[in-house]
């Protein structure tokens, strides 16, 4: 049964009837000027680079929530969030998050650094080799970063980290990868390199060393990142907190420090509480690599009291994400990438990044209050059930 429809006064319309499906489907349209149309496929000879064997496709259940204001340095305006979800609660969660920053004045972004990595190792008898090997890839930085740089028209190499331990010394090959979430980009780059370096010093190398830790959660991506780095806040105000999030304020600020402190003792990176759910349902809607969901879901989310409400603050050091290539051709995809306003740009990319983190502290507010006004079970069970 239909629930009532609540697209009075512009919002976005409920229910889970033929008759609600399409009114959403024209909200979206008058709000973007992009029609969701879920009859695209796309033709199999366009799979190429995307999937072997390849059999057919399988539908995955499109959401979208919102308006969600943004105030960044790339991403500003009011957007419409796509989501591919088969977590019943998830898309009303975000949306009761972005309803609530949207009424307390929105969510301010700004997008930090952009940088993805190879990390090959080269392996020496001696601790002697390593250091001489060292010091001659400092001199010969230059020309390395030249012979890597060589390999694409849009990628940059920004420099090349070398970390040392026993005998093994890796070095991590830095990109600037534009719009390209840029795996294979700097996959092809670090090969040339170690072939060139192979070539002049006469030492082997293997490609990877496990060190930039792709599609893992690790300390060096806390710290330096995998792709794009997003810092996001809102302020929440009392009076949205108590009648939206029905949470109280007070208690929730005096009872918070538990979370980072339990989050310490498990050994989490970071204290995020479901960040990777964000992360899976806006990549599968835009084509992302959604292995990368595993080293992105790290952050840092923080909470400070103001006079007038609760700011919440996130901080997503390593989001893998692009707007060209991969599965972000995809027609319903791609679509998708429209509608966030995000199809095309020179810093697309780190748009997409902004939304995506401005998006994620909205589900991660919904999901605290849940927690600490005893709602969250409740919840999952109206709408996490048929």
């Amino acid at each position: 049964m239909s629930e009532l429809n609540n697209g009075r006064n512009g919002s976005l319309p409920r229910g889970y009837s033929i008759e609600d499906s399409q009114a959403r489907r024209d909200w979206v349209k008058n709000f973007t000027g992009v029609e969701i149309d879920d009859t695209l496929t796309d033709d199999v000879e366009d799979l190429q680079g995307i999937i072997e064997h390849h059999v057919g496709s399988m539908k995955i259940p499109m959401a979208v929530v919102g308006p969600l204001s943004i105030n960044g340095t790339y991403a500003n305006g009011d957007f419409c969030i796509p989501l591919c979800t088969l977590e019943g609660t998830l898309a009303a969660s975000m949306n009761r998050g972005i309803y609530a920053s949207t009424l307390s004045g929105g969510t301010i972004v700004r997008h930090f650094r952009q940088e993805l990595s190879r990390a090959p190792v080269f392996i020496f008898k001696n601790i002697i080799e390593s250091a001489e090997f060292q010091q001659w890839v400092t001199k010969n930085e230059a020309k390395i970063m030249e012979v890597a740089e060589s390999t694409t028209k849009h990628g940059k190499v920004l420099r090349i980290d070398q970390y040392t331990i026993q005998n093994f010394v890796v070095l991590d090959l830095v990109m600037h990868t534009s719009n390209a979430a840029g795996q294979n980009m700097v996959t092809l780059a670090a090969q040339v390199a170690c072939e060139y370096i192979q070539a002049e010093t006469n030492h082997n190398y293997f490609l990877e060393s496990n060190f930039n830790s792709d599609k893992k959660a690790s300390g060096r991506n806390m710290l330096l990142g995998r792709g794009h780095a997003v810092h996001a806040e809102t302020t929440i105000k009392n009076s949205v907190m108590r009648r939206i999030l029905k949470m109280d304020p007070e208690i929730l600020f005096d009872s918070w420090s538990f979370f980072p402190t339990v989050s310490s003792l498990a050994g989490t990176h970071g204290n995020g509480l479901h960040v990777s759910n964000a992360l899976t349902a806006i990549y599968l809607a835009t084509g992302q690599d959604t292995a990368c969901a595993a080293e992105n879901s790290i952050a840092h989310l923080g909470l400070e009291r103001t006079e007038d409400g609760i700011k919440f603050k996130l901080t997503l050091p390593s989001l893998t994400v692009g707007t060209i290539g991969g599965g972000t051709r995809l027609k319903m995809q791609n679509r998708n990438l429209a509608l966030l306003g995000c199809a095309e740009g020179e810093y697309a990319s780190r748009k997409l990044a902004e939304i995506i983190a401005a998006a994620t502290l909205a589900l991660e507010i919904s999901l605290i209050c849940a927690i600490g006004s005893h709602t969250w079970t409740d919840a999952h069970m109206k709408y996490g059930r048929k």
